[in-house]
């Protein structure tokens, strides 16, 4: 009887623990949870009153129902995503098995032909009698892994013969994409994997430069084509890609004929074009294809007219071939192999046209990239800053890229013009007066109130040895007051408006102004950003009060990022109008930076050069003898700088004097900055170079290893008997924060050293971390905390502060959930400086 009673006591808790809804009670609790997934207590009541299905249900017994409900809609989130991610794993699988079978066939190839050459070898030594043994050599060699195809005889020029060349292009390009045709090297740091950008390869040994991309993308394949074959929606170094005239074909695919221009990426070279016949077809395997390559008189067919101002580069067999994948997306194949003519550009600069890297980080992946940035965007899993969509955000980053390019080449046919030199050929004044013909022209991006007569444009290039451009990049981003004027600023901004104020005249100190960066955008790899930057200015004397006043300029910084070594790294800013309208006028200026493939061969120096100079004496000078050889480490780059001036006629020569003196002084200050941030031997992410006035590295981070261990009973470091630059290399790459600031009497407290993490964290340079006071960084609660804990600090040695928020270099706020400070004591046990430790920091 006792367990008869037992068991109806536990069904009739079952029976109130757990409730039956009607399907109307059901649908009433959707409409509810539809409009707010967590309803409060108050809601809750209020639901029940208001819908009479629902009074019989306790207010317990809803809350139960929305916690179940969001934890079904929880696990059915993750259920997607992880059937998302199996999707992508499979694909995955299956491009790294088919990148396996290739490389399979690659290395059968390579054995093949070494056994070949081994044989032939061996036999031309053993019947080797006289000289003519070389021509015997010579004949005997297997054929080239990359030979010159011989067309047969056609006539390209009717529909028949270009569908016989178009069939030609496609099996040369299939061949590249999938097969052997071109050695392929994959690129390093290039990872495989569901979220990565994809597997890229550089050609080796072959024509012209070569690079090879394959990857996954959450688009159909028809979508894919559409985006890649509009190249001026997210190629920015092209400036035209015009179709002249499309054939259909039989087999229901389509042959273009495409005139498509390209930028130079500095003032010393020439723009390329190029005239290519594109064929886009299905395949058998439903695979769609779209091939492309440079009509010639060796191909045949119509090659277009020549353009006296670009160099006529060759497009050999590129394109992509995307297929469809089980469950959605695409594999996506895609080659691109130009030959760009390099023996037209000076020999410095023909890095820029020889490497297949170079090829691959400006044109390859950035396809990509623009493919994963539109699934992203499709997918609704990008957030929108504002109101603003990510292809408004796109439109102008591109708008400030390619009037940035127009303002380095400044072509004839939009009206660019330059005048006459002041006898010193460092800086090139061009001028744009046709601003009638230039808002008609199908190419140019300059966008200018019509109050104003034309644009001046000031441009200069100059060579960077041993400066990672990242550095050089980062640092003009984050000190603009080191190198700008804000009277120009200010002139810029003014002319945008329709009312410069006058024409200033370029000062040596700078103006005191304030920086404030407010981010738009970022993309998914995070190597590229979009802010607006508020400059405010202070008038500090009479003369100055026309100055204080709040400037906008819409900034782009991209390659700023050291790790990505070998990108091109570039700073484009353009004045604003408060109101930021999406068709604003923009007027683009700023720095670019391309690094040079490392040479093995030639002294290397640790300075600047002016470049026309350097191609003038043709090498560059020699290194002193006392200097270490480190041509292992001689990084290149070249240095373009271009800022563009509105300006009204009777203004016209004022401004030019203006822009090229202003130029000139930013050369100078670039040249002072690289000269401070050069590269050691170890390299910039190895172990920094000490400051003028501290200790040796090694003795800096025994005193704080050392004084953190007698104050805090731990060590700062893991692993034993560290010594030399081991120690300073892992306080350098310590996760934490860690930076030293000076204890000055009556003075306030600037940092002298930190580490990388505590470098990243205040967003600065070692360079500029002197800059930096230590009350400047803290927000007004992390002031009052250190105020309070600082006589504990200097009594015993060191202090635990709780969790809070600091403040970077470029205004960004940081938080983290503790912070530690201890004296830092030399080996006299004498005060040196002191150490702050913040852990666990992220930006917020």
């Amino acid at each position: 009887m006792a367990l008869s009673m037992h068991r109806e006591s536990k069904q009739q808790a079952m029976d109130s623990k757990y409730v039956r809804y009607t399907p109307e009670q059901v649908e009433a609790l959707e409409r509810v949870y539809a409009e707010c997934p967590k309803p409060s207590s108050m809601k809750r009541q209020q639901l029940i009153r208001e819908c009479p299905i629902l009074g019989n249900i306790e207010p317990k017994q809803i809350k139960v129902w929305f916690q179940n409900r969001r934890c079904r809609e929880k696990q059915r989130k993750e259920s997607s995503r992880l059937q998302s991610v199996n999707r992508k794993l499979t694909a995955m699988n299956k491009l790294l098995m088919e990148e396996n079978d290739r490389l399979q066939k690659q290395v059968t190839q390579l054995v093949y032909e070494n056994g070949y050459m081994r044989q032939q070898l061996h036999t031309v030594s053993t019947t080797m009698t006289d000289m003519s043994c070389e021509s015997v050599v010579i004949s005997d060699q297997p054929q080239q892994q990359n030979p010159t195809p011989q067309h047969p005889h056609r006539d390209a020029n009717s529909p028949a013969g270009l569908l016989s060349l178009a069939e030609e292009t496609l099996a040369e390009f299939l061949g590249k994409a999938t097969g052997t045709a071109v050695d392929w090297v994959q690129m390093i740091g290039m990872k495989p994997g569901p979220d990565s950008i994809g597997i890229v390869a550089v050609s080796r040994n072959t024509k012209g430069v070569a690079a090879r991309a394959c990857g996954l993308v959450s688009l159909e394949p028809m979508k894919v084509a559409e985006v890649l074959k509009d190249r001026m929606s997210w190629f920015v170094d092209c400036r035209c890609h015009d179709v002249a005239s499309s054939i259909p074909t039989g087999n229901g695919g389509t042959i273009e004929l495409v005139y498509m221009q390209m930028y130079a990426p500095t003032t010393l070279a020439s723009p390329r074009d190029f005239w290519i016949l594109r064929y886009t077809t299905s395949l058998d395997d439903g695979s769609l294809a779209v091939c492309e390559r440079s009509l010639t008189s060796s191909t045949g067919g119509p090659t277009g007219p020549l353009n006296g101002c670009f160099v006529r580069a060759e497009m050999l067999p590129s394109g992509f071939l995307v297929r469809p994948c089980e469950g959605g997306g695409s594999i996506i194949h895609i080659v691109d192999h130009i030959d760009f003519d390099a023996s037209t550009v000076p020999e410095v600069l023909r890095p820029l046209y020889e490497s297949s890297k170079i090829l691959a980080q400006k044109m390859t992946m950035v396809a990509l990239r623009h493919l994963r940035h539109i699934a992203l965007e499709t997918g609704s899993e990008i957030q929108r800053n504002g109101n603003r969509q990510p292809a408004v955000l796109r439109a102008l980053s591109h708008r400030l890229c390619r009037g940035f390019n127009d303002a380095i080449n400044g072509f004839v046919d939009d009206g660019w013009s330059v005048i006459g030199s002041d006898g010193v050929e460092d800086v090139t004044i061009a001028i744009n007066s046709s601003l009638n013909r230039v808002r008609c022209s199908n190419y140019n991006n300059i966008s200018m109130p019509a109050t104003f007569d034309g644009v001046l444009c000031a441009r200069a290039s100059m060579l960077l040895q041993n400066v990672a451009p990242a550095l050089i990049i980062r640092f003009l981003r984050e000190h603009r007051s080191e190198w700008a004027d804000f009277g120009i600023d200010v002139y810029c901004a003014a002319s945008i408006k329709g009312s410069p104020y006058g024409i200033p005249c370029t000062k040596s100190g700078a103006f005191p102004s304030s920086q404030v960066v407010m981010p738009l955008a970022q993309n998914a790899e995070h190597e590229e950003c979009l802010d607006v930057i508020r400059l405010g200015g202070h008038a500090f004397s009479p003369e100055d009060i026309s100055l204080s006043r709040d400037v906008y300029l819409l900034q782009l910084c991209s390659g700023f990022d050291e790790m990505d070594s070998g990108s091109c790294s570039q700073l484009v800013f353009a004045p604003m109008d408060e109101s930021f309208g999406d068709e604003a006028p923009l007027l683009p200026s700023g720095f670019r930076v391309i690094p040079l493939e490392q040479k093995s061969t030639g002294p290397a120096t640790t300075r600047t050069l002016d470049l026309t100079s350097a191609l003038d004496i043709g090498q560059i000078g020699a290194r002193p003898a006392n200097q270490v050889d480190a041509s292992s480490q001689n990084l290149r780059s070249v240095l373009t700088i271009a800022f563009q001036f509105a300006f009204e006629n009777q203004y016209r020569d004022s401004v030019a004097v203006m822009a090229r003196q202003y130029v000139r002084n930013i050369v100078a200050s670039v040249q002072r900055v690289a000269m401070a941030i050069a590269t050691s031997p170890l390299g910039s992410h190895s172990v920094p170079k000490t400051l003028p006035g501290s200790p040796e590295a090694v003795t800096l981070t025994q005193w704080i290893c050392r004084s953190y261990r007698i104050h805090m009973g731990a060590e700062l470091l893991r692993g034993k008997s560290l010594a030399g630059d081991a120690i300073v290399k892992q306080l350098w790459r310590h996760s934490d924060a860690i930076m030293c600031c000076s204890m000055r009497v009556n003075a306030s407290a600037v940092f002298t050293f930190a580490n990388q993490a505590g470098l990243d964290m205040l967003e600065t340079t070692l360079v500029a971390l002197q800059d930096i006071m230590l009350e400047k960084i803290l927000d007004d609660a992390g002031r009052k905390i250190l105020l309070s804990e600082f006589p504990k600090i200097m009594q015993q040695g060191f202090g635990c502060l709780p969790a809070g928020v600091c403040i970077s270099s470029m205004g960004r706020p940081v938080s983290y959930e503790q912070a530690v400070a201890w004296k830092v004591l030399n080996d006299d046990d004498s005060d040196h400086c002191l150490a702050f430790m913040f852990m666990n920091w992220s930006f917020i």
